[in-house]
């Protein structure tokens, strides 16, 4: 039997969606693999610690859903709807904390703020107090505050692009039929922000799900804390594994809560007429200048300035007391660049072949494909872990030569199958907008001409996705590098990265050591964020 060669790729491209795939249906599949120790341990768990971890979860969520709403929109709407002295700073300024992992800031502040501190210190021996002074910032309160520091960029990003279409234009005609001014925010700007604010919290939502630094550090009961519990403590990997399950439900109606606000973009985030285009952002001076900056520049104060400078207080004074792992800390640096880099030409790869038999063969296959792949950076690293190395048990029990469980946890393969399950989506999204200001058109005439298939993909298409696939390559490259749950569980022995020896660090509170692999981190982070600005800028 012949096969044609786009049938092949086609059904490579199906296969390769259902590896990326198969750690959240092995996630499923484990309750029925469940004996009845398994049910006996997961019914006490019900009784003891589970309502902990649900009811911690579910708090946490509330609380960072209020704070990136709130400092997210408000920074958004100042920014878009106002002209303030410094508003061409902030635009950009604002986006600053996504350079900063979440567990990094929590680093920074519990270095700062505890008991030891130099704040709490300064305060004793000023005053002649003893005792703490100061409240525990490793709590549940102290989780959502650096949670909402570090993600509300999510929610700005997406609610000034909703604003900036339509919103100046249809308030100055609100103005013109006689509104006040916080008649018009309220009844004619927010409204039309409200998809973009659903999907940017629910965006920082699955990021906060999928938390282990930051829970881990403070002591926090979250479902991520109770799997790695579960798995490593009292050794059940199906109770794990049931975890992960009640953790991915959590997370797939987060999803279901953005699917449904992007849906409804489409109708607040057309492109304003050239009337609107004209009208102008209104005009503060004088106090109400100076607040509107301050809103802005709050934000950005806590959520980078003063994380920084903080780490670079700890990263000086440790230098000062001991020697700094600069030797080590090249190897952590060439290991996180390393893996990131094999990891990015996978994934952009990978994008490009699915986006690309997309473009080719649209239809019902095509669109589960893209869906099963794009669930996967939803998917907390937690759940990943259990989804991959689950079957190890079943597989080496069936067939114990076979040196499988060497190939995916003595080698650096199985972390880079868990990279790509969760990030080849990210490759993807920016593959796919490179690939919607193709016009098929293009396709058609290049048909014509006698080029199809894969000389097509090569020959018309890649030459305009040059652009979104080094994009997608460089997110990639540092969300690969700022990954901490599957990379603390799946790395080969004597492979260590930045990000697990900052949080190893951290935790054993040698946090002057921590803070150059954080600092490091940082920086990197900082080259989407330059990226991202430009972007808007230029729209």
């Amino acid at each position: 039997m012949v096969f044609r060669a786009h049938n092949v790729v086609r059904w490579f491209t199906v296969l390769f969606a259902a590896l990326l795939g198969w750690p959240v249906l092995t996630v499923l599949l484990s309750w029925g693999q469940a004996d009845t120790a398994s049910w006996q341990i997961l019914s006490e768990m019900a009784h003891t610690v589970l309502p902990d971890y649900l009811g911690t979860t579910l708090l946490l969520c509330v609380w960072v859903s209020v704070g990136v709403i709130s400092m997210g929109t408000v920074s958004a709407a100042a920014v878009t709807l106002f002209d303030f002295p410094g508003r061409r700073a902030m635009e950009w300024a604002l986006l600053l904390p996504l350079a900063m992992p979440a567990y990094v800031v929590a680093y920074a502040y519990t270095d700062f703020l505890q008991f030891s501190g130099p704040l709490q210190t300064w305060i004793r021996d000023t005053w002649q107090l003893e005792g703490r002074v100061l409240p525990e910032v490793r709590n549940l309160a102290g989780a959502a505050c650096v949670f909402t520091l570090a993600l509300y960029p999510y929610v700005y990003v997406l609610a000034r692009t909703a604003l900036s279409e339509r919103a100046n234009h249809l308030m100055e005609a609100a103005r013109l039929l006689g509104a006040s001014l916080p008649r018009r925010i309220l009844q004619v700007a927010l409204p039309l922000a409200r998809p973009a604010i659903a999907a940017g919290s629910a965006l920082a939502l699955m990021e906060t799900l999928a938390d282990f630094g930051v829970s881990s550090y403070f002591g926090i009961q979250t479902f991520t804390a109770g799997i790695y519990k579960a798995w490593l403590v009292m050794d059940n990997r199906i109770a794990a594994a049931q975890l992960a399950t009640c953790l991915l439900l959590v997370v797939l109606g987060v999803v279901g809560i953005e699917q449904k606000a992007q849906a409804r973009l489409r109708f607040s985030s057309t492109r304003a007429d050239r009337q609107g285009a004209e009208s102008l952002p209104h005009r503060l001076s004088g106090l109400s200048g100076l607040i509107a900056f301050l809103l802005c520049v709050l934000p950005v104060l806590f959520g980078f300035v003063l994380p920084v400078a903080f780490m670079l207080r700890a990263l000086v004074l440790g230098g000062a007391g001991s020697d700094l792992p600069w030797a080590r800390f090249g190897h952590w640096a060439a290991a996180s660049l390393s893996l990131g880099l094999v990891t990015a030409v996978f994934a952009v790869l990978s994008a490009l072949l699915l986006a690309s038999q997309a473009r080719l063969h649209p239809g019902w296959m095509s669109r589960q494909v893209l869906r099963l792949v794009g669930l996967g950076y939803a998917v907390p690293g937690a759940v990943i872990v259990v989804g991959l190395l689950l079957p190890l048990g079943w597989l080496q029990a069936t067939w114990p030569q076979s040196g499988i469980g060497f190939w995916l946890t003595a080698t650096v393969l199985g972390l880079i199958w868990a990279y790509l399950v969760r990030f080849v989506a990210v490759a993807l999204q920016s593959v796919q907008s490179g690939y919607s200001r193709l016009s098929p058109s293009l396709d058609d005439s290049a048909r014509m001409l006698g080029v199809s298939g894969l000389r097509l993909v090569a020959r018309v298409h890649w030459p305009m996705l040059r652009k979104p696939a080094a994009a997608a390559a460089l997110l990639v490259l540092v969300d690969v590098m700022k990954e901490l749950p599957a990379t603390l569980v799946l790395r080969p022995f004597n492979t260590d990265t930045l990000a697990v020896m900052a949080y190893q660090l951290a935790r054993d509170e040698r946090l002057g050591e921590a803070a150059l692999p954080s600092l490091a981190l940082v920086l990197v982070g900082l080259l989407p964020v330059i990226l991202l600005s430009r972007t808007l800028r230029r729209q």
